[in-house]
């Protein structure tokens, strides 16, 4: 491992466990010293296990349900086996800070194919946590760049960084994520009217052609809400998720809460797009009404809002995986990782 320097010292607050970005300084003589690649791997991987433990998470796998052949614990494994990927990705960063490597050479593609390819290893499922690899991946990437600018560490220039990275990727990175998304054989995918992943000659034409993957992802932004954050500069995961995070952790200092809420939130705000390619739009639309309507009455923090959100989990999971929101458990996890890596510990 190369060593890249020190990540920021930070001393959290009492109750929420939120941290001043502000108040962050590099201390190089301080204990304990930690590298930036291992500081980064363990901050996501924190956001993935403090997203599948949330509970009770209307429609996905969560600590108290699972489904009949996807279980909590093949999420446990799969976060145990992205720490090497969530590494190396922040490495890549580190070495673009430092001038070493250009943003178009740190190989995301690959870095999202070897995750998932682990993740399939690590458990018997297929597909866990495609779209929270290919979320994380590139903040990966920006936070190795962020801390290696030995910044203060802040959403707004994490957020530019990784607006850089996701832009600076190459047509071989489609092709790798292509082969990711078949490896993972993930339901519900659907196909794109101009790019199938499961079409040799898609592949061809993306590197005939020149198409970045940053340029896929436009085409597939419409139906894909993980598409549209890498070209809408992760809207929702800055703009509606980490501020209503923030605000929720500092009135409860309840991680479970906050993050259950966070999930209700965005869903509330966004239809989940893999239920609506599975169950339509109208559907997921109605999934969205009923995740308003829980929040509308407390949620967590009110005996009414237990009880219809329990209410809600129980009929998305009855509907045999076609009411599961998936994407919208992803952005929650890209959510989760932004406030870890400003400082919030559990």
């Amino acid at each position: 491992m190369i060593d890249l320097g020190v990540v920021p010292v930070m001393s959290p607050s009492r109750n929420s466990g939120m941290i001043n970005a502000h108040s962050v300084t590099f201390a190089a003589g301080q204990d304990p010293l930690i590298h930036i690649p291992d500081h980064v791997s363990n901050c996501l991987q924190l956001a993935v296990l403090l997203e599948v433990s949330a509970y009770p998470k209307p429609g996905n796998v969560h600590r108290t349900a699972d489904f009949a052949e996807t279980r909590y614990e093949h999420f446990l494994a799969s976060a145990v086996a992205l720490s090497s990927h969530f590494r190396y990705a922040a490495q890549m960063g580190a070495l673009v800070s430092q001038k070493r490597i250009t943003a178009n050479r740190v190989g995301i593609g690959k870095v999202i194919k070897d995750g998932v390819r682990d993740v399939k290893a690590w458990q018997r499922d297929k597909n866990t946590l495609l779209g929270s690899i290919l979320l994380l991946s590139p903040m990966a990437v920006a936070a190795g760049l962020t801390i290696g600018g030995k910044e203060a560490f802040s959403a707004d220039t994490f957020r530019t960084n990784l607006k850089s990275v996701v832009e600076s990727t190459t047509p071989r990175d489609a092709v790798h994520v292509f082969d990711a998304i078949n490896i993972a054989e993930p339901g519900g995918l659907g196909s794109a009217p101009r790019l199938d992943v499961k079409d040799a000659r898609s592949r061809r034409k993306i590197l005939v052609q020149g198409i970045s993957l940053h340029e896929v992802f436009k085409i597939s932004a419409p139906w894909d809400s993980v598409s549209a954050e890498w070209v809408s500069d992760f809207h929702v995961t800055f703009d509606i998720g980490c501020p209503y995070f923030k605000r929720l952790i500092d009135e409860t200092g309840d991680i479970n809460t906050t993050t259950v809420h966070t999930f209700l939130k965005i869903l509330s705000e966004v239809p989940d797009t893999l239920v609506a390619r599975k169950a339509g739009k109208r559907k997921a639309e109605w999934v969205s009404s009923e995740a308003k309507k829980v929040l509308d009455v407390g949620g967590l923090t009110t005996q009414n809002g237990r009880r219809l959100l329990l209410r809600l989990d129980g009929k998305l999971h009855d509907a045999d995986h076609k009411l599961n929101p998936g994407t919208t458990a992803d952005i929650t996890s890209a959510v989760l990782a932004v406030a870890i890596l400003e400082g919030f510990r559990p």
